[in-house]
């Protein structure tokens, strides 16, 4: 999967990881994601999805925190995530909002079939053990759209490994290497 990766983000990362400034960052990061992600949906249907998406990527939080626990990179946590949201986008049938195909689905699992089978995820089930106890407010699916879906944000090509778009616009396989002196304040949401 092509994902961007800066200082941002690991100094996001690092405020994640402190308890004072989690409170803080976490929900401007989900704000964020619920943003990105609803300016790809038609405009009638941004509103009855965002609740949805709201509470799911509140949950993948903790699951990015579980990866990075688990040893793996900030790149490849944060590709964990991506990769369950477009599980749960695919089972929604919300094609526009896929960053891959779906018939990348599979090889994306089996890339971190570890960590997921770990959690109990599974693609007809993207939060496994992350799931909220209140679960996640429901939203409409479309799967009709998955028949003649042009998948107009999905990336092809990338689902051997997880792929960076660094600042300069190049895309390199593999992470980028973290900077010794990240300061968590750096994050934009700090």
């Amino acid at each position: 999967m092509k994902i961007r990766q800066n200082v941002r983000h690991f100094a996001s990362r690092k405020a994640l990881e402190l308890p004072g400034l989690r409170d803080v960052v976490r929900p401007k990061l989900v704000d964020l994601h619920v943003r990105i992600f609803a300016e790809k949906a038609p405009e009638a249907k941004r509103a009855e999805r965002e609740d949805h998406l709201e509470g799911f990527f509140d949950a993948t939080m903790d699951m990015y925190l579980a990866a990075l626990q688990e040893g793996y990179t900030e790149a490849s946590a944060r590709e964990i995530t991506h990769v369950v949201g477009n599980f749960d986008f695919y089972n929604h049938g919300w094609a526009e909002m896929m960053e891959f195909p779906p018939e990348e689905l599979s090889t994306h699992y089996d890339r971190y079939a570890g960590f997921f089978d770990a959690h109990g995820i599974s693609i007809d089930d993207p939060l496994g053990e992350f799931r909220p106890a209140g679960g996640v407010p429901d939203a409409p699916t479309t799967p009709e759209k998955l028949d003649d879906a042009t998948f107009e944000n999905a990336a092809a090509g990338y689902e051997d490994d997880v792929y960076v778009e660094t600042e300069d616009g190049e895309v390199r396989r593999g992470d980028v290497e973290e900077p010794d002196d990240v300061d968590p304040d750096d994050s934009p949401f700090a």
